[in-house]
C-alpha cells in the first residue's frame, strides 16, 4: 500500500491526502448546492425538486431528535454536517492520486483524527448552546448532576465514551472499505489478466456498496450528533 505524505509547517503536520481530499470535498458540496439552488421557482424543476428533497431529509434527521422549536435553528448545521460528511466519505472512491509512492488522495473521513475532530467538535458544540440557554450552573446541574449528584462520575465518562464512540464508528466504516478497495486493486495489478478482469466487477460493486455506506454512516452521524445536543438542550425530569 503506498505511503502518506506529510505536510509539516511549525512543528504541525497534517497529511496530503486529508488536507487536498478535504477541500475537494468543500469545493465539490460547494458547486454542487450551487447548481442545485439556481432559478428557484414556485414550480421547482428537477434540480430544485432535488435540492428540497435533501433539505426535508436533513430537517426530517433534526425532527426525529428534538421538537420543532427547539430544532429549529439547527436544520441548517444538519443540512451542512450531512453534506459535508456524505462527499467526505465517497471522495476517496473517485480516483487514487499517486506521486513516487506516495498517496495524495483518499477519503479524509478514513482518518481517525479527522473523525474525532469532528465528533468533538458536534460534543463541544451541544455543551456550549447549552450553556446558552441555561446558564453554566443550570447547565451543570442537568447534564451532570441530573438525575442524582451520584451520576457525575457516570456522566463524565458518557461524554468522554460520546466523542469517542461517534467519531470511531464512522471511522472504522469507511476505512474498512478503502482498505478492502486498496486490497482488490492490489489483486487486480498483481498478476495475470485473469485476475484484472476478475477484480474490476468486484471493485464496481464493491464502490457501489461503499457509497451506500458512506451515505448510511452520515445519515447516522447526523442522527447522533442532534441527539446528542437535544439531550444537552433538554431539561430531565426529575
Amino acid at each position: 500500500m503506498e505511503k502518506i505524505y506529510t505536510f509539516h509547517l511549525m512543528h504541525l503536520s497534517a497529511s496530503a491526502n486529508v488536507v487536498l481530499a478535504s477541500l475537494g470535498s468543500v469545493a465539490i458540496a460547494f458547486f454542487v448546492m450551487f447548481f442545485l439552488s439556481r432559478r428557484i421557482s414556485l414550480v421547482p424543476g428537477r434540480r430544485q425538486a432535488l435540492l428540497e428533497m435533501i433539505v426535508d431529509f436533513t430537517n426530517k434527521i433534526v425532527g426525529s431528535a428534538m421538537d420543532e422549536k427547539l430544532g429549529l435553528p439547527y436544520r441548517f448545521f444538519t443540512f451542512v454536517l450531512f453534506i459535508y460528511i456524505a462527499v467526505n466519505n465517497i471522495i476517496g472512491l473517485s480516483m487514487i492520486i499517486v506521486y513516487k509512492g506516495f498517496s495524495f488522495w483518499g477519503s479524509p473521513t478514513a482518518n481517525a483524527i479527522v473523525c474525532l475532530g469532528l465528533s468533538a467538535m458536534v460534543i463541544l458544540l451541544s455543551h456550549y448552546k447549552a450553556v446558552e440557554k441555561f446558564g453554566f450552573r443550570a447547565y451543570f446541574k442537568n447534564t451532570f448532576l441530573s438525575p442524582m449528584p451520584g451520576m457525575f462520575p457516570i456522566k463524565l465518562i458518557e461524554e468522554f465514551t460520546n466523542t469517542l464512540t461517534l467519531g470511531l464508528r464512522l471511522y472504522g466504516n469507511i476505512y474498512a472499505g478503502e482498505i478492502l478497495l486498496s486490497l482488490i486493486a492490489m489483486f487486480a495489478t498483481s498478476s495475470g489478466l485473469t485476475r484484472g478482469i476478475l477484480a474490476v466487477p468486484l471493485a464496481m460493486i464493491w464502490m457501489g456498496f461503499s457509497t451506500f455506506i458512506g451515505f448510511i454512516q452520515a445519515f447516522v452521524f447526523s442522527t447522533l450528533s442532534n441527539v446528542y445536543i437535544s439531550h444537552k438542550l433538554e431539561v430531565e425530569d426529575d
